[in-house]
């Protein structure tokens, strides 16, 4: 017996690449559940498109981002983190969002924890602290630091995003996964993870889906997004 489900994070507001991603995972006929896991939302403009696409799924599971929290809080005007030119964007998104997506916004939990095979998983998106609150980033991870975290936890695979390279770490007590941001990328290519279990093994596939991106790319212009050239650069690489 085995069972194959694909994780993709990060979508951040890019349609496109998200359509890419989706129809590679829906050409593997093994694939029986996606697990999305956080900030679907921010940095891209593609708010509504990317949510109405996710949502329609039956398919898919979600976990809750930063990007999620600030754009919720905004539009319940409620205290938000966001500062300074990621506040004006997050604003300018919150305007934007379709008012009848955000009940099903606000009910998508921090955490999931599935189990497959035998294979205990959680799927988040960034480490969490005490408090429930995500941790900074690590540029640095390791495993040795990854396992400190989850001392004391009896997952097989931990499997998160938020920063955006890929990473895929073994220990002697699990594997951790991020599967690259899917939406931010300094190519044409979104970034996904095939996760196929049996009881004996877990086994991780990192995909790419290419996708043509100049349109996406010329919109942050004529759109006059809020903090476009920081995010052109430092997301899309100045492609």
């Amino acid at each position: 017996m085995s069972t194959t489900i694909a994780v993709i994070a990060d979508v951040h507001g890019n349609q496109r690449a998200l359509l890419s991603a989706l129809a590679e995972i829906d050409g593997h006929p093994q694939v029986e559940h996606i697990y999305c896991i956080g900030d679907m939302v921010g940095i891209g403009y593609e708010i509504n498109e990317v949510l109405e696409i996710l949502f329609a799924r039956k398919d898919m599971s979600f976990v809750k981002g930063n990007h999620e929290e600030e754009i919720i809080a905004i539009a319940e005007g409620l205290q938000s983190s966001s500062q300074d030119g990621e506040r004006l964007h997050h604003e300018w998104l919150a305007e934007r969002l379709h008012q009848r997506l955000l009940p099903k916004l606000k009910t998508i939990p921090k955490q999931i924890v599935a189990e497959h095979e035998g294979h205990k998983i959680l799927f988040t998106h960034y480490h969490l602290d005490a408090d429930q609150q995500f941790l900074p980033i690590d540029a640095e991870p390791s495993v040795e630091a990854l396992d400190r975290l989850y001392k004391g936890t009896s997952f097989d695979l931990v499997c998160f995003g938020h920063h955006h390279p890929v990473h895929h770490f073994f220990s002697n007590q699990r594997i951790y996964m991020n599967p690259g941001s899917l939406g931010c990328y300094g190519k044409p290519l979104a970034r996904y993870a095939i996760v196929t279990l049996t009881a004996e093994k877990i086994e991780i596939d990192l995909k790419q889906a290419s996708y043509e991106n100049k349109d996406f790319l010329l919109g942050y212009e004529e759109l006059n997004v809020p903090e476009k050239e920081f995010i052109l650069n430092v997301f899309h690489g100045n492609q």
